[in-house]
């Protein structure tokens, strides 16, 4: 009778497939270096955990509007984020008027959600962009059927938003510029764009600030000096540029010359031959840092508080002042940090995108 099946002597031998279970206790337990290293910190993990979750769910006030509640309570008292929230999240903004913040919040990242497709990466996308900015400042500074709010009132997320959409989205072009200005064989441009680049990155973007803030004042009539909000733009915008020139002048320093030999032998003149063939590769290969540069600059946006803008972090110190409140400054401090992690991590995930996305990446 015919077997169902045979096994030849020269297949294979057959092994066994872990099971999940197994492949993880290989993983973590696999080598004596791996054990301790998981030991470790599964010994921080049963120390910790416990006492984080008591502190910030079993013994927490979580919506009690009430500040006794959290006078009395051993927990954290996240019913001051939900009472302060329009606070924390627009400052010092009109109170009848928070709509107008809100619906430039909403704006602004309905749009970041849009311009991360590559189906939406027209020209198109620009002339949506403007649209949206002169809607943004119109819907927060008033006017034209909306009453007028200063930029000294505005404040919280919007602001840390219009900062950093504003300074990025105006400083990337500007740093092309720049780099293959420092790149030219004009002496003229190529020193000048020197001294910018090297005299911005040679100072803290605290002095710039101080020096916008302070110093301009002083040296321009009151009908030509721009308001506090404008100079705290300028001076992030022009911080960024000078140090997302460096970056791309990086990669553009990495573009065989054979590149720039191939664009030539096409009859391809300068300009052509660096949007149609250098910056795409050279901005390719400088994403990791173009990325790093950016986020830090999401998170310098806070640094405007020395200047007396109500970016986010100033808006969670002028609501922790309420005296009927016990100013509970950790969760506080974690709600704004819990929004500068999901900016900056979103902007880290679109970095990551375009990299696999690219012909350059393995």
């Amino acid at each position: 009778m015919a077997m169902p099946f045979s096994i030849s002597a020269d297949a294979p031998p057959v092994r066994l497939r872990f099971s999940g279970m197994s492949r993880l206790a290989k993983l973590l337990f696999g080598t004596p270096l791996n054990a301790a290293l998981t030991l470790v910190f599964g010994g921080l993990l049963v120390i910790t955990v416990p006492a984080i979750l008591r502190w910030a769910v079993m013994d927490a006030v979580l919506f009690d509007p009430d500040p006794k509640a959290c006078r009395v309570a051993t927990g954290a008292c996240w019913s001051f984020i939900y009472a302060k929230s329009g606070q924390l999240l627009f400052g010092i903004y009109p109170l009848d008027e928070r709509w107008r913040p809100a619906t430039v919040c909403l704006v602004i990242l309905t749009l970041l959600a849009w311009s991360v497709r590559p189906a939406s990466w027209t020209p198109r996308l620009l002339a949506l962009w403007a649209a949206a900015l002169a809607l943004i400042f119109w819907l927060m500074g008033g006017g034209i059927g909306l009453s007028e709010v200063p930029t000294s009132s505005w404040g919280g997320l919007p602001v840390t938003l219009i900062l950093t959409v504003v300074a990025i989205g105006v400083a990337f072009p500007v740093s092309i510029l720049l780099a293959l200005a420092r790149r030219s064989t004009m002496p003229v441009l190529r020193t000048g764009a020197v001294i910018l680049i090297e005299s911005v990155r040679g100072l803290p973007l605290l002095s710039i600030l101080f020096v916008v803030s302070i110093m301009m004042p002083l040296f321009l009539p009151e009908v030509l000096l721009p308001d506090k909000f404008t100079r705290a733009l300028v001076a992030l915008t022009v911080f960024a540029a000078a140090y997302l020139a460096e970056v791309i002048r990086g990669g553009l320093q990495a573009i065989p010359k054979g590149q720039y030999e191939a664009a030539a032998a096409l009859g391809l003149p300068f300009w052509r031959t660096q949007y149609l063939v250098i910056l795409p590769q050279a901005i390719r290969v400088a994403i990791p840092a173009l990325a790093n540069t950016i986020i830090v600059m999401i998170k310098n946006t806070s640094l405007v508080l020395v200047v007396g803008l109500f970016d986010l972090i100033s808006s969670g110190k002028a609501a922790l002042a309420d005296p009927e409140w016990p100013s509970p400054a950790a969760e506080t401090f974690l709600f704004i940090g819990a929004i500068f992690f999901a900016l900056s991590f979103s902007f880290a995930r679109f970095a990551d995108f375009l990299e696999r996305r690219g012909p350059a990446a393995h």
